[in-house]
């Protein structure tokens, strides 16, 4: 993991209002959002193994994901880039079934927190770059 400096960390604002420009710029909820707190990330390489994620707190408002209404105010924390490296080829461990596939298809990260080489920082620092200048015309 990698923390990026940024104008964006304690921007507050509309969730609905950043959210739909962050959506313009590649952006997704993340999966492991809660009431008071989530992530919107971006994937920086085709594998989806390299991540500029901006963190954000609900301040006030009522925050329910990924919804088309939301009067949730939120303020965004520090950004930062993550790796996940995943096993290439098979997972021997796999198992075999209907009922387990619903389960098992996705293979866990190796290494949640992977080395960063210096050019997935600077395509990070980039896309940062057009979201701030895109977030300072709300």
């Amino acid at each position: 993991m990698h923390k990026l400096n940024s104008e964006l960390e304690g921007y507050e604002a509309g969730f609905m209002n950043v959210y739909s420009i962050m959506k313009e710029e590649g952006f997704s909820l993340g999966g492991g959002w809660e009431y008071d707190h989530g992530c919107v990330d971006k994937a920086l390489d085709e594998k989806n193994t390299v991540w500029l994620r901006v963190p954000f707190e609900v301040t006030h408002g009522t925050f329910e994901g990924d919804t088309d209404e939301s009067d949730a105010v939120i303020r965004l924390g520090g950004p930062f880039v993550l790796r996940h490296l995943y096993e290439d080829g098979l997972d021997n461990d796999a198992r075999v079934g209907v009922a387990t596939a619903l389960f098992n298809q996705f293979q866990n990260p190796v290494d949640k927190d992977a080395e960063l080489d210096p050019k997935w920082i600077s395509a990070a620092e980039v896309q940062l770059d057009r979201l701030e200048q895109r977030l300072k015309s709300l």
